[in-house]
């Protein structure tokens, strides 16, 4: 029995772009947190600006699960950025609305979310920017199959 390991042809670039998104996520959280945002908050501001959404479209956009959709606007609630509201459009519909202040915080974050993400792209070459963005959004638009959705593990009954 050999314990060779098996021979790679490629590079894994589920590693690398695991690596590459965890390291800008980190810069992104530390510079948004100097100005009391996340990364979730900034990205349901922003897209609450765009139009009228409610709470399951935003969370949806922002690729947020219900339960951590529901924090993130009773966060945005508390700090005053946000606030649950019927929607104009739709008395059965409850949409979330941005504040003045979340519209000055929304501002500032994006500022922020541009600069780090120009920061990023400052590590290659001019001519490759363009290129490696419009790269990425084809991978992750262009066709390609999303692929099954995580498995999630049935919850396990606490005995009695």
């Amino acid at each position: 029995m050999s314990s060779a390991a098996p021979e790679r042809t490629a590079r894994d670039l589920t590693g690398l772009l695991n690596m590459a998104g965890h390291a800008l996520a980190n810069r992104l959280s530390a510079a948004l947190a100097d100005v009391g945002l996340t990364a979730r908050m900034q990205c349901v501001l922003v897209h609450a600006l765009e139009e009228e959404r409610t709470q399951i479209q935003l969370a949806a956009l922002a690729d947020l699960d219900k339960t951590t959709m529901v924090g993130t606007v009773d966060d945005l609630e508390r700090r005053g950025l946000a606030e649950r509201r019927q929607s104009a459009t739709d008395r059965r519909a409850r949409i979330i609305a941005v504040t003045d202040a979340g519209r000055a915080a929304a501002i500032e974050g994006q500022r922020i979310v541009d600069r780090v993400h120009a920061e990023a792209l400052g590590a290659l070459p001019e001519p490759e920017r363009e290129a490696f963005v419009a790269a990425l959004v084809q991978l992750v638009d262009g066709g390609a199959e999303p692929g099954p959705r995580p498995v999630r593990r049935a919850r396990q009954r606490a005995s009695r």
